[in-house]
């Protein structure tokens, strides 16, 4: 079972991409999505309501405490739907999951520049803030410089972000492979200016704090994506929606991720959600084993 001392009361670690390897190293790479879909909440017997949504995630909680996996990442807008209610149960996921200690990816896809994109790091990175994370979804279309502030503030915290750059839905397709001035792709070029940034804040890290989103439908060479790049010094972790519901398998993770699969973020939802609350904490844990086993 996952520890239930939360590495939060102690001296933190520093870097999120530290933290990030010592979950990896004690649990594996699954994580675990929290997505009270309202058929979901149907099918598990409760309203769609914020109460609904709040019992609904802190059973998620508990169940990948029992489940042996050490990672969670509630989607946001599930939540944003029910207003000032719904935050107000997120937070109380939120701060469950971390005194659990488990790692909280708030899965907020949140993107603007200036001082906006700065006050939404500050709402999910901030320690002490009641939305407070491990990390967070960013978007970062507007230019990766675009989002300088939070990456400054998840290095000063121990935080981290997850920058889209080329996703699993087919819509994104058009834009994430349209080719710049240079030749890059919109994602490649994204990609590489991350490595970039990950390396210059020290090449004596493992892994580094700023990652990517790279889904595991994507066929990386026509995004012009080169997975060595991300590998070696300071890595540059990669959050992988895809798996189970969207159609990827566990199995492939070698094939689809190659050299970055080290560093690779394994998440799972709906394939796990389905299994309704008596049977959840199973569902992690034979998801988390299947993930190891792909691993060793």
């Amino acid at each position: 079972m996952a520890d239930s001392a939360s590495p939060h009361s102690a001296a933190p670690i520093r870097g999120f991409g530290e933290r990030l390897t010592k979950v990896f190293d004690r649990l594996g790479q699954l994580c675990v999505g929290i997505d009270p879909h309202p058929y979901l909440l149907e099918q598990w017997g409760l309203p769609d309501t914020a109460a609904g949504l709040r019992e609904f995630g802190l059973s998620v909680v508990a169940a990948t405490v029992d489940g042996d996996a050490g990672i969670i990442k509630p989607q946001v807008a599930f939540f944003e739907r029910h207003g000032a209610a719904g935050f107000s149960a997120l937070e109380d996921v939120i701060a469950a999951a971390r005194h659990s200690g488990l790692l909280v990816i708030a899965d907020a896809k949140r993107g603007d520049l200036g001082t906006s994109v700065e006050a939404y790091g500050q709402a999910w990175l901030t320690p002490g803030s009641p939305l407070e994370a491990d990390a967070m979804t960013i978007s970062a279309y507007m230019g990766v410089g675009s989002i300088q502030a939070p990456m400054e503030l998840a290095e000063a915290t121990g935080k981290g972000l997850f920058v889209l750059a080329a996703t699993s839905n087919p819509e994104a397709r058009s834009l994430q492979t349209a080719r710049l001035g240079g030749g890059q792709t919109v994602a490649s070029s994204i990609v590489s200016d991350v490595v970039e940034w990950n390396r210059a804040q020290g090449a004596e890290r493992v892994m580094g704090s700023v990652g990517l989103v790279l889904g595991a439908t994507v066929d990386f060479a026509d995004y012009a994506i080169d997975l060595d790049s991300l590998s070696g010094v300071a890595a540059t972790p990669v959050l992988a929606p895809g798996f189970g519901h969207q159609g990827a398998s566990f199995s492939d993770l070698g094939r689809i991720y190659g050299a970055a699969v080290g560093s690779t973020v394994v998440a799972a939802s709906r394939s796990i959600l389905h299994a309704g609350p008596d049977g959840v904490a199973e569902a992690v844990a034979a998801q988390a084993a299947e993930v190891r086993a792909c691993r060793a």
